[in-house]
């Protein structure tokens, strides 16, 4: 059977899937995702290549014991003529997943693949698709980020999912949320569908934690249509996780390096993801993608605004933050090592773009004065201390965010200046935020290229603590407070981008989903920029 979704089988099947563990009984139904037996997940593929793809599934034996998983691949549907295949034994050292990755494939062209178990059953049929070679007119990526089952639906994942004009997809990261039911999602009635109920810690709890998320019908069909690409940001691991630790990592859940270790080892089980940290796509003569870590191999530490606020005077303590710490060329989000693979890759690189890929914004966010008037009078004092820290940070002429690229201004200048050395049409994209932003990014006075930051899935944006505020006068404060690289920011939707790469032109659209309360396809008018090669700088589309 073929997993490909269309608008009448995703609402047919919206009961099935992930929806049934909001049933009564629910409980009984997460034990029962520990105990389904055979193709329990779906299909899934990544990291393309010209001639290769990987493979993905999921075996489970009646036994729970090893099983030796076929794959088979075809240029047509029907599978008349297979194009490649391979075999892999799996079980439950690798949680019973099966990556398989295939070579000798053609070149740019669409192919369909199934796995066959030891007993002749049959996975459902995927589709995937090579990445060309030479002369490339068009390339069309789909962007997601930010996907938490506890505040909706995932409708971003299945209206793409649905389109034809897609070629390979993009996760930029916080493909699955740590917390436990009742936290971060404030109790929400989706959070229901969350298993484990408690937050995540150790190899089992991520392990039931994707098998909950990977149960969602339209998550599964996206897997099953095109490749993708994932990149890692904090919630893979836990919230603002660096190399040493993370925000929502305390010594009483254990050593840090255990529980990054588990959820990285499921991260590589549970996605259609090889085992090099970063890795470089060539999208023949006309893009080449670049995957990156920026949290859990070399970034540093980050600072926090907070603890500026706290000091006997504030005002100095940013200032002499600005002027020193801030500034410290040791503060990494890459690694050094990370850093010069990437440095000469986009030197090398001859296509007419360079796409970066990284998990959080490279563009630089001011906190306007105007802040204090979007949040009613009864906001939290957390909320209100947020924002006093914000502004607070502006006034001294730091960002408002230190966990992104931020708080690495040093590093984020490398990054920019490789790029003008090479005299690269860099394009970065982003997530991370829950909201959709469009920046230049400049280097010492020059453009050196621009980014597309991408919008939430399902996680909830300024939106959930502005309500009553107009978006649009959100937009306008943070534009006029940001505006030496800020073009352009939605505060208020949930979606996906649909990046366009053509020689004459990057053209990013932010598509934005009618609703994530209830499973739909419906969307709302969207917004449209572009950069030509040559310009690094943003324009209308």
């Amino acid at each position: 059977m073929s997993f490909i979704l269309n608008r009448r089988a995703l609402l047919a099947t919206a009961g099935f899937g992930i929806g049934g563990l909001m049933l009564p009984g629910g409980a009984a139904m997460a034990q029962a995702l520990l105990g389904l037996t055979g193709f329990t997940h779906n299909v899934a593929s990544g990291e393309p290549g010209p001639n290769s793809v990987l493979l993905w599934t999921r075996y489970v034996n009646p036994t729970g014991g090893p099983s030796k998983v076929r794959v088979e691949i075809s240029e047509s549907r029907d599978f008349a003529k297979t194009a490649g295949g391979g075999q892999m034994v799996t079980g439950p050292w690798r949680d019973h997943t099966v990556k398989i990755t295939v070579d000798n494939l053609a070149p740019g062209k669409w192919h369909w693949f199934r796995f066959i178990a030891p007993d002749g059953s049959m996975s459902p049929v995927g589709r995937t698709k090579t990445l060309p070679v030479g002369k490339a007119s068009k390339f069309n990526i789909a962007i997601f980020s930010c996907s938490n089952l506890g505040f909706g639906e995932f409708n971003a994942y299945g209206h793409a999912a649905a389109r034809e004009d897609i070629d390979l997809v993009l996760h930029m990261g916080d493909y699955i949320y740590e917390y436990g039911r009742g936290g971060y999602d404030g109790g929400a009635k989706f959070a229901a569908r969350i298993f484990p109920a408690d937050e995540i810690l150790t190899l089992a709890d991520y392990r039931l934690r994707y098998a909950s998320y990977r149960s969602d019908p339209q998550l599964q069909a996206l897997h099953a249509n095109f490749p993708m690409i994932p990149n890692t940001d904090d919630h893979e691991g836990a919230n603002d996780a660096w190399e040493g630790g993370a925000q929502n990592h305390t010594p009483d859940e254990g050593d840090w390096n255990a529980r990054r270790n588990a959820a990285m080892q499921v991260w590589r089980e549970w996605l259609p993801v090889g085992e090099q940290p970063w890795k470089e796509y060539p999208i023949g003569d006309l893009a080449t993608y670049y995957r990156t870590d920026t949290r859990m191999v070399a970034r540093s530490k980050p600072n926090f605004h907070g603890d500026l606020m706290r000091s006997a005077d504030p005002a100095k303590a940013f200032a002499d933050f600005r002027d020193g710490a801030w500034r410290d060329p040791a503060m990494t989000m890459f690694g050094t090592e990370q850093e010069s693979w990437l440095f000469g890759a986009i030197a090398r690189n001859k296509a007419t773009w360079a796409v970066l890929g990284t998990g959080t914004n490279m563009g630089y966010n001011f906190t306007p004065e105007e802040a204090m008037n979007w949040f009613p009078k009864d906001a939290p004092e957390r909320t209100k201390n947020f924002v006093r820290q914000g502004i607070a940070a502006a006034k001294a002429g730091l960002p408002y965010n230190l966990d992104n690229w931020g708080g690495y201004p040093v590093a984020r200048s490398r990054v920019l200046a490789a790029a003008q050395r090479a005299d690269a049409n860099l394009v970065v994209v982003t997530g991370d935020s829950h909201n959709g932003w469009a920046f230049d990014l400049p280097e010492d006075g020059k453009p050196a290229g621009v980014e597309f930051g991408g919008h939430s899935v399902s996680s909830p944006g300024f939106e959930s603590a502005t309500v009553g505020v107009d978006p649009a006068v959100i937009a306008r404060n943070l534009q006029e407070a940001s505006k030496q690289e800020l073009r352009w920011v939605d505060t208020s939707n949930r979606g996906y981008m649909h990046l366009s790469l053509t020689p004459q032109a990057a053209t990013n659209e932010w598509v934005f989903m009618q609703t994530v309360k209830d499973v739909s396809l419906e969307t709302k008018a969207g917004h449209r920029m572009k950069v030509r090669p040559g310009r690094k700088i943003l324009e209308s589309a």
